[in-house]
């Protein structure tokens, strides 16, 4: 394999999770008496230009298919986050009526419905027809395509160039980086603006967040390796910020190499200089990784085993791919968990992969009254723990396993 960015031969392991399905690949009742296919989870870092990447062992198109089960609009906090910004580039941009915004994996039009709320012209560009379906349905225009250069020619063609082109949680998961960010080049207005929002790799080895990945993220991104990868399409960063979804993410904003309208902020000199330090571009910095994660795994299932040999009770909230992660790895099965509860009906009536742990609705979880509650997506610990107060009336206690085992 070599690196998607560089070209570089790839032979340094960061970590190896061993094999699992793909982490949204639910399966019906029906599917459980069918052989499950399982993908290598192996991942490498380049010892030239740092980026952190797993293979494309399970092509893109299959991944983000019809059956894609992940939809934004049921998270209540990721929904404020997508307010909230679209107030603040709206402002800091002066963006009105005669801007187009473009935002690349838009979902289910979870956040462009929110420019749509301020009579800004809006275009969503999803991949998966069932998601961008619920975005036509609040009134979202919506293509129904992976972006990349292709795309990106055909928008300009239509003179569909955009004044801010964005794009939350979907740098990481495209495989073809490269065509990815120079479609962006070519998707940009003279004067436009790039956001992009990702989880910051720094945050996954520091606080051990091993579970992110999966098969949907090709890569594990550090500001030091984006920038080489913009500046290569000849875009520039001219701010960053460090923001706290997902455990810690980047928010960089990006322009043509070309455009003086735009002071370069202090920020990004601040970031590039703070990874340095901290080792980013070293091979040593990615190191152990493997015993942080390894650590993780014993802690869970020693938790688990014994709660089961005291006859308590175990469910889990959240059916997120990083849960599925998290699962397989430690090889935990529906005799340890009986069942993990999941706000979005999509994936309700199913099990997980691998596991096959029942995805029930939040009234099972009332009737069952579990011992403990295992909040799978800790990045949503604060949510989660306010909605499910409850479980406290029958002494139900939340357990979150990254980046250490935790009763709380």
């Amino acid at each position: 394999m070599n690196c998607r960015f560089c070209k570089n031969p790839l032979t340094d392991v960061f970590i190896d999770l061993i094999n699992s399905p793909a982490s949204n690949s639910f399966l019906t009742k029906d599917e459980l008496n069918e052989p499950e296919v399982f993908f290598p989870l192996k991942v490498y870092t380049c010892n030239k230009c740092f980026l952190v990447q797993v293979d494309e062992y399970k092509k893109s198109d299959a991944i983000f298919d019809n059956n894609y089960v992940y939809f934004s609009s049921f998270s209540t906090s990721w929904l404020e986050h997508a307010k909230k910004y679209t107030d603040i580039v709206t402002d800091r941009f002066k963006l009105n009526d005669s801007s187009l915004v473009i935002e690349i994996a838009s979902n289910d039009g979870y956040l462009l419905q929110y420019f749509k709320q301020k009579n800004i012209p809006a275009l969503g560009i999803e991949p998966t027809a069932n998601t961008a379906e619920a975005a036509k349905a609040k009134g979202i225009d919506s293509i129904i395509d992976f972006f990349g250069v292709r795309l990106a020619k055909d928008l300009a063609a239509n003179n569909k160039k955009a004044d801010l082109l964005l794009g939350n949680n979907v740098l990481a998961h495209v495989p073809d980086i490269v065509d990815f960010v120079g479609g962006m080049k070519v998707a940009l207005k003279q004067n436009g603006v790039i956001t992009m929002e990702f989880p910051h790799l720094m945050q996954l080895v520091d606080n051990n967040q091993f579970d992110t990945i999966y098969h949907e993220h090709f890569s594990y991104l550090s500001f030091y390796t984006v920038k080489q990868i913009f500046e290569s399409q000849g875009l520039e960063m001219f701010d960053v910020e460090e923001i706290p979804t997902h455990g810690g993410s980047l928010r960089i904003y990006a322009k043509h190499k070309e455009d003086n309208t735009k002071e370069i902020s202090e920020n990004v000199k601040k970031l590039i200089d703070q990874e340095i330090t901290k080792g980013l571009n070293t091979l040593s910095y990615y190191n152990n990784f493997q015993q942080k994660a390894t650590k993780v795994k014993l802690g869970i299932t020693e938790f688990l085993i014994d709660q089961k040999k005291a006859g308590k009770t175990v469910a889990a909230y959240g059916a997120a791919a990083k849960g599925n992660t998290l699962l397989n790895y430690c090889g935990i099965k529906n005799d340890l968990i009986d069942f993990v509860v999941d706000a979005n009906p999509h994936k309700q009536n199913k099990f997980l992969p691998a596991s096959h742990i029942p995805v029930v609705a939040e009234s099972h979880l009332k009737q069952q009254k579990p011992d403990y509650v295992i909040i799978l997506p800790w990045n949503l610990k604060s949510e989660i723990t306010k909605q499910l107060s409850y479980i406290k009336d029958w002494g139900g206690k939340f357990v979150i396993a990254i980046p250490e085992l935790e009763i709380l």
